[in-house]
């Protein structure tokens, strides 16, 4: 792939761009446009083909595929969409799936939950959707996040103490992930590495869509608390 040009790469990639949007934007507000994610996508695509280093050793699509997710997520940060109401609700939700899978043993249904929480079915399943996009967007942080928006290594332009910091924080993430069930770790691999969408894993492990996102925000929450402790769940 190092021989392509600029034009071939883009090209051939242009498909991912379009997945990738597709798959953020199904839980979005409808103010959100999936042709904005794309633009995003497409511009860093072009600067990140532009800025690419085969001696730093980092595969190239593996590159590329960070910086489009890394433009995309800037752009939803950027603009702020989500709603404080949203916000609060996700908290509240999040809160009740870790207390009431230690208290079930299960991952508890929507029902359960809006029980717990006072809120609508609607509710719970809107902040669910949203909890995973954002933990989605935590754990790639802290896992392949390796290079900054201009392609260069974090640690390059890092203290000393932030360095230390990171080291630890994705020592913490590691160690959780290695606590999780077979079944949780699978999908975690075939979101983050293997790049597929949440409707590609359902049908490789014969369940729903829904069933898939309900087992990665139990394995998000459990990363999360497992890194930030319990005050995380309680902080506003």
């Amino acid at each position: 792939m190092y021989d392509m040009d600029e034009e071939q790469i883009v090209k051939e990639l242009l498909p991912t761009v379009k997945r990738i949007a597709n798959d953020l934007v199904q839980h979005l507000p409808k103010n959100v446009e999936v042709e904005d994610l794309i633009q995003e996508g497409v511009l860093a695509l072009i600067s990140a083909v532009r800025r690419y280093d085969p001696r730093r050793g980092v595969n190239l699509k593996t590159f590329l595929i960070k910086r489009i997710k890394g433009a995309m997520y800037d752009y939803l940060r950027n603009i702020d969409w989500m709603p404080r109401n949203l916000r609060k609700n996700i908290k509240e939700v999040e809160k009740a799936i870790y207390e009431l899978e230690s208290k079930l043993g299960r991952h508890p249904t929507n029902e359960e939950i809006s029980l717990y929480t006072n809120l609508s079915n609607e509710e719970v399943m809107r902040a669910k959707n949203e909890m995973v996009r954002k933990q989605f967007l935590r754990l790639d942080e802290y896992l392949y996040d390796t290079y900054d928006s201009y392609g260069l290594d974090v640690e390059d332009s890092m203290e000393p103490l932030q360095v230390a910091y990171r080291e630890i924080l994705l020592e913490q993430v590691t160690e959780a992930i290695k606590q999780l069930s077979e079944r949780e770790q699978l999908v975690l691999s075939l979101r983050f590495e293997q790049e597929l969408s949440l409707k590609e894993i359902g049908l490789i492990l014969g369940v729903s869509e829904s069933r898939v996102s309900q087992i990665l925000s139990s394995a998000l929450i459990k990363i999360k608390k497992h890194v930030l402790g319990e005050e995380d769940g309680k902080s506003s």
